[in-house]
C-alpha cells in the first residue's frame, strides 16, 4: 500500500477585535485560506491573553485599539504564552510600527490593505517571518538601528544572507536564490542574528545599516 504524506495542521488564529463587522470580515477573509483556521474572537486586550492561554492559537490577529487600551501592550504576555503577534490598525507611523517590533510582535499591517495580503501575512508570521507593511518598514528599520551595537564580521554566506533579507526575502526565497535547503537558510539566518546582537531578522537589517554592512 502506498503511504500517504502526513497531513499538515492548519495554522490556528485567534483574532482580538472588538468591532463585529471587521472581525466577521477578517474571520471569513482567513478561513477561506487553505492551512488556515480561526479559532476564537477576543473583543478586550485582557481576554485576548486569557484566550490565548486557553486555545494557544500559533497567530494572534491582535487589533491595535481595544476598548481596555492600547493591543501593543499585550504583545509581550501573548508571545510569552507562545504565540506569534500580528498587529492591524486603522493607521500608524514608523514609531508605532518600532514599538510593535520591540515589543516582540512579528509584524503590523494596515486595515486597509486588501484581505489577501492579510491572509499571506499571517501564514509568513506563522513560519517565523517577520512582515510589517511596506511604508512603514524603512522608518522602523531607520528607528531600530539607534540600538545597534558594531564589530560583527559575517562570512561571504552570511553577507548574501544579509543582503537578501535586506531586500524583504522570506526564508524560502533565500533558499531558492542561494540554492540551499529550508535547514541551512535558517541556520544562516540565525548566525546573521547571533553576530548582530539582532532578536529579529528586522533588527538584524536596522543594525547592519547602522554598522555599514549593506550597502
Amino acid at each position: 500500500m502506498p503511504v500517504e504524506p502526513p497531513s499538515t495542521a492548519p495554522v490556528r488564529v485567534l483574532l482580538v477585535e472588538d468591532h463585529d463587522m471587521v472581525a466577521q470580515a477578517l474571520e471569513l477573509a482567513l478561513e477561506r485560506s487553505p492551512g488556515l483556521t480561526v479559532v476564537g474572537r477576543s473583543r478586550s486586550r485582557e481576554s485576548a491573553t486569557t484566550d490565548a492561554a486557553r486555545l494557544r492559537p500559533d497567530v494572534v490577529v491582535l487589533d491595535r485599539r481595544l476598548p481596555d487600551g492600547d493591543g501593543v501592550a499585550a504583545i509581550g504576555e501573548l508571545a510569552a504564552l507562545g504565540s506569534r503577534v500580528l498587529v492591524l490598525t486603522g493607521d500608524a507611523t514608523p514609531a508605532v510600527a518600532a514599538r510593535v517590533a520591540e515589543a516582540g510582535g512579528r509584524g503590523l499591517l494596515l486595515k486597509s490593505a486588501p484581505l489577501n495580503v492579510l491572509e499571506s501575512a499571517v501564514q509568513r508570521v506563522a513560519a517565523g517571518e517577520v512582515v510589517f507593511d511596506a511604508g512603514l518598514l524603512p522608518g522602523v528599520l531607520e528607528r531600530l538601528s539607534g540600538r545597534t551595537r558594531g564589530g560583527a564580521t559575517l562570512t561571504a554566506r552570511e553577507q548574501e544572507t544579509l543582503q537578501l533579507l535586506a531586500e524583504g526575502a522570506s526564508t524560502e526565497e533565500i533558499g531558492d536564490r542561494l540554492g540551499v535547503t529550508r535547514n541551512t537558510t535558517r541556520n544562516h539566518v540565525q548566525r546573521v542574528l547571533e553576530k548582530l546582537g539582532a532578536r529579529s531578522k528586522l533588527e538584524a537589517v536596522a543594525f547592519a545599516r547602522r554598522d555599514g554592512l549593506l550597502d
